[in-house]
């Protein structure tokens, strides 16, 4: 029969499997205060649950299992986190390369050509009154959101819309063109 206290035997397992957790722990996190955060944190679980553990229970295998499912769950969170950024920076990269793409396909004659202004005509035509005159103000005239609101009653808002409205058509109708869709978004 043990002779020691559970708390001389505690301190026991603990001075002899500390280290050699800490070892295991940071082969796989790489991180040493990671690892000495989960041996600690798996001690104090398995003094919390001491008692409660079946008698034939290795308190070595108990608290090495804690151990072994805290780096589970840090690396499997990082693993989920590096997807996320890749699919990021993929996309990211997609973005330039279109960007890049419809640039280089540009071509501002084409742009400013008769069929083009038809289309943009065509549109705008096709607008509810209010939203053809919110969009003329703004992009023709050059007044703010503000000085619209304030000349037609209307509040921001509802500017934002309009505007928001027209630019959708006006990009469905251009869809085929999408160097003009950014020219759109930048310059209308």
């Amino acid at each position: 029969m043990n002779s020691f206290s559970p708390l001389q035997n505690f301190n026991n397992l603990f001075n002899e499997y500390y280290d050699r957790f800490i070892r295991f722990a940071w082969s796989y996190v790489k991180e040493k205060e990671v690892a000495e955060d989960f041996v600690s944190e798996a001690f104090t679980i398995y003094w919390e649950n001491r008692e409660d553990l079946l008698p034939d229970t290795k308190a070595q295998a108990y608290i090495l299992t804690i151990i072994k499912n805290k780096c589970l769950n840090y690396l499997q969170h990082i693993q989920v986190r590096q997807r996320a950024e890749k699919e990021i920076n993929d996309h990211a990269e997609w973005l330039l390369s279109t960007r890049i793409n419809t640039l280089q396909a540009c071509d501002p004659d084409f742009i400013f050509s008769d069929e083009i202004q038809k289309i943009v005509e065509s549109t705008l035509d096709k607008l509810p009154q209010k939203t053809r005159q919110v969009f003329i103000l703004n992009r023709y005239y050059g007044l703010s959101y503000q000085d619209i609101a304030n000349q037609m009653d209307l509040s921001i808002k509802t500017i934002e819309f309009h505007i928001s409205k027209a630019l959708a058509q006006l990009r469905f109708s251009l869809k085929d063109f999408i160097c003009l869709s950014l020219f759109l978004f930048y310059f209308y």
